[in-house]
């Protein structure tokens, strides 16, 4: 958000603050319990042995910390409305959303709320009968598939390094045969992940004509996350995201992963540029620049020589590579299925 606004991309009338989730609307997919425990491990800062047990809460992946229900309630409020503000079409960017790990009863890889399946279910509240959900994070998005891989009304794609955690998704889960998942080799670079949006995710999403679309968009497939080994530029995620902007009315952009701050910054106001048709210049001006130099990020090798192009430069270098036999084969297992996937019935 500093910037976009830095770069004059966010005035006043296309910003609004989303509003805190209320526990009732959190129940429409967690449980009064785990909402209850989650409020009330932020009033006292401490969770017992049971609901730890219980609800995921206080781990080392879900710690306990001032706003650990405020934040994400915050997140959740955002997606919520968005699918309210999307009943007449449009586009709209929660980068403060993403959360794909939350189940209904407990925390998930830092996802204590999961806004992803709120944001699908205020869609279909408001009119989208059918909403295709894209996610192209580095991690798989368990917590949204559990929550529809039985609803034939939306198309699920998720896009995941293999073998890394949650270490769901496997590439022949099909849930009612509307599920799609791709894992993702170690080092998997721009050309491999255009043949995966061409062959399998923008031709799935044709074919079953969403009403909506929702984009995960997790920065950390990038090549300088520190937690994934993938190796993709962010132009791959912005080429996935214009490849989809045309196939639905109605467009919701989430944030995700992501755990070096100038690759998330860089990469996450690029997409609202997409959304919002800014153009996006060679070279940063002044102030832009000055938002990314002030970043500071602690304890990790990656940042102690960052590349001049983390500073004035939103686009990174691209990142080409050659397609390999083995991921050739399940993009082609994939594509096999999409002729299967059910467009919308004559009326």
């Amino acid at each position: 958000m500093d910037l976009a606004r830095a770069l004059g991309w966010l005035p006043r009338e296309t910003f609004r603050t989303s509003p805190r989730a209320k526990p009732a609307a959190l129940h429409a997919w967690h449980s009064h319990d785990y909402v209850a425990a989650l409020r009330h491990a932020e009033e006292t800062g401490t969770v017992d042995e049971a609901t730890r047990a219980r609800h995921g809460l206080g781990t080392v992946s879900n710690p306990i910390f001032p706003e650990m229900f405020r934040r994400p309630a915050t997140g959740a409020g955002a997606s919520i409305l968005a699918g309210e503000l999307l009943a007449g079409g449009g586009r709209i960017h929660n980068p403060g959303g993403g959360t794909h790990h939350g189940m209904p009863d407990r925390a998930s890889g830092f996802c204590y709320l999961n806004d992803c399946v709120f944001a699908i279910l205020s869609l279909k509240a408001h009119g989208a009968a059918r909403v295709a959900y894209v996610d192209i994070d580095a991690h798989h998005m368990d917590g949204v598939e559990h929550a529809f891989a039985g609803d034939p009304d939306v198309l699920l794609i998720s896009t995941h390094e293999e073998k890394r955690w949650p270490g769901t998704g496997r590439l022949g889960d099909r849930g009612l045969g509307q599920v799609f998942n791709l894992p993702l080799p170690r080092g998997l670079n721009d050309t491999e992940m255009a043949l995966a949006r061409d062959r399998v995710i923008r031709p799935a999403i044709e074919a079953f004509q969403p009403d909506a679309i929702v984009l995960q968009c997790g920065a950390d497939a990038v090549e300088e996350d520190p937690l994934s080994r993938l190796s993709l530029s962010n132009n791959a995620h912005m080429d996935v995201l214009r490849a989809l902007l045309p196939l639905a009315p109605r467009f919701l952009l989430l944030g995700g992963g992501g755990y070096n701050p100038w690759s998330v910054g860089r990469l996450w106001t690029q997409g609202w540029a997409v959304l919002s048709g800014r153009d996006v210049p060679d070279r940063l001006p002044p102030a832009a620049e000055d938002v990314l130099r002030r970043l500071v990020w602690r304890g990790n090798s990656r940042a102690k020589a960052p590349p001049d192009h983390w500073f004035t430069s939103l686009r990174d270098p691209s990142r080409p590579g050659p397609i390999r036999a083995e991921f050739t084969d399940r993009v082609a297992a994939l594509g096999a299925r999409v002729a299967s996937i059910p467009g919308r019935r004559a009326v």
